[in-house]
């Protein structure tokens, strides 16, 4: 029989192998930082104008389904339209109401309010290409007689061309959502 004790194994790691794995991994994260930002802030933005057109492509729906006047506009309080003071600014929040007497305005007694979306949390930066551009309203037959095709220009605080959205609405009621640079008029 042999009596000698058998052999001891070492389990573990060396420290030269945790520096090297912990080097790798922090290469790897460099490279890999700037793109993440590029998804995160992508992703963002088309979830921002998603829900706009989302929100405009219901109403033109509801106004065929109802055969009445739908409006999308502009609420910073989500109970009525803010006209010309919101200055175009769709960051604020808006609503979609049944505007059954086409003013564009909200009569608590008589126009349901049937979507709400509150203000942007970030400074994330939503404003129609006119101040003016404060609401949309689309007729019973869905057309949204606006009178040209207008641009609703969405983009993050640094202004970035990569990450800027356009939602674009023309006079048949058709909303589609671009690219910077691309569409007429172009969402610059």
């Amino acid at each position: 029989m042999n009596k000698m004790p058998p052999k001891r194994r070492n389990c573990g790691y060396t420290m030269l192998e945790l520096v090297m794995v912990i080097s790798i991994v922090a290469i790897l994260a460099t490279i890999a930082m700037p793109g993440f930002k590029y998804v995160t802030t992508s992703n963002r933005i088309a979830g921002e104008v998603n829900g706009l057109l989302g929100d405009m492509q219901f109403a033109r729906s509801e106004a065929v389904k109802e055969g009445q006047t739908v409006t999308v506009c502009i609420s910073a309080d989500l109970a009525s339209c803010a006209g010309a003071a919101a200055g175009g600014n769709w960051a604020l929040g808006w609503i979609v109401f049944l505007d059954t007497n086409g003013d564009q305005q909200v009569q608590a007694a008589t126009e349901a309010i049937i979507r709400k979306q509150p203000a942007f949390s970030g400074t994330d930066t939503f404003v129609a290409g006119s101040a003016t551009f404060n609401s949309v309203t689309f007729n019973r037959l869905g057309y949204a007689p606006t009178g040209v095709t207008t641009n609703i220009k969405l983009h993050d605080s640094t202004s970035n061309a990569n990450w800027t959205r356009c939602l674009a609405v023309n006079p048949i009621g058709s909303t589609v959502t671009e690219k910077a640079g691309v569409g007429t008029p172009a969402c610059n």
